[in-house]
């Protein structure tokens, strides 16, 4: 994801291999490796995350969430009373989790430090994307292994570890699923599934009665003047299958690809999509600041798409995969459908 996504916390080698913490009762385990105590109760809960194998012997009672997208997840399943700790807030957290997230310590508005993590004493560290797992941020996952401390992160982060074929949102399923047998809740996280695979299947329906199949620029960010748009490996590209339409940079190989103002208007789009980051408060992150520098620029303020307001907002957060993520799904399919090309 492009600037400010992921701010580096810096923290010496040093202070992140001498982390001590407290005993704790879950462990994890490199698959291959010998197992640790909990592995080795015939009735410890397994797991597979990002090529490790975690099991815990009993439900984990002090969760440190790495990142918003983990942090809402765990809220979403109602699990605030087993958080001591959340970080790197990008925007606000939506509104349903606001009560809950009032509940939980926030260890930093960035990435934590080795230090603020230790200062917590998890019995499990949760994070969306495997770089915040390195020396000079919390340490690295096989570190805090060494220190009884479990790290799971989301499958969507690791496709090469799944099948290449399964979708971010069954790999965000598969999250879903995974917290439910760490935390004992596994019929919330059911419920959960059976509701967003609910908002897919009406997308699927209504890719059904799309018009032809138009195309779409996702435009998540501008930095330094250049906007970034949503590549061929991002969720908008699946996104924009499931509801019949085209993302109009599925060449490129990227999530969040920098690209030129030529570049869209060399695409054309039928629709652009716009990322609203308002509350991220960096120039140009508001939906309204994109606009605006579409109508300014001399070549994409000609497009048709701009001119007839072919435009549909949606929170920038909720382009990445994240709980949140059907939400877009679904705006998206309701603006498609005022713009006239769902029937």
């Amino acid at each position: 994801m492009p600037y400010p996504a992921r701010r580096r916390a810096r923290l010496s080698a040093v202070a992140v291999t001498t982390l001590v913490l407290v005993p704790l009762a879950a462990g994890c385990s490199d698959p291959g490796e010998p197992d640790d105590p909990a592995a080795a109760d015939a009735d410890a809960v397994r797991v597979e995350s990002c090529g490790r194998t975690l099991a815990f012997d009993g439900p984990p009672e002090r969760a440190v969430t790495l990142d918003q997208s983990s942090t809402e997840t765990l809220l979403e399943l109602g699990l605030a009373d087993r958080m001591v700790g959340t970080s790197n807030l990008k925007t606000e957290v939506a509104p349903e989790y606001q009560d809950a997230y009032d509940q939980v310590p926030v260890l930093s508005p960035e990435i934590p430090t080795g230090e603020q993590v230790r200062e917590a004493t998890p019995d499990v560290v949760v994070a969306s994307f495997t770089d915040n797992f390195s020396r000079d941020r919390v340490g690295t996952r096989a570190e805090l292994a060494e220190l009884g401390v479990p790290s799971y992160v989301s499958a969507v982060d690791c496709p090469e570890h799944g099948d290449p074929e399964v979708t971010a949102f069954d790999r965000l399923f598969t999250d879903y699923e995974n917290y439910g047998r760490i935390f004992g809740v596994e019929d919330r996280a059911g419920v959960l599934v059976d509701e967003q695979r609910q908002v897919i299947d009406e997308a699927a329906a209504a890719a059904e009665a799309m018009e032809g199949r138009p195309t779409v620029v996702w435009l998540y960010s501008v930095y330094n003047g250049l906007p970034y748009v949503a590549g061929g490996t991002g969720l908008p590209s699946e996104m924009s299958e499931l509801i019949g339409a085209e993302n109009a940079f599925d060449d490129v190989n990227e999530d969040w690809p920098e690209v030129s103002w030529e570049e869209i208007a060399d695409r054309d789009p039928d629709v652009i999509v716009i990322g609203d980051l308002s509350e991220r408060g960096a120039p140009g992150d508001s939906a309204e600041e994109k606009l605006q520098m579409l109508r300014d620029d001399p070549v994409t303020s000609q497009l048709t798409a701009v001119w007839e307001e072919h435009i549909i907002e949606v929170p920038g957060i909720e382009m990445d995969p994240s709980v949140r993520s059907v939400n877009t799904l679904g705006l998206v399919v309701d603006g498609m459908r005022d713009l006239g090309y769902v029937g």
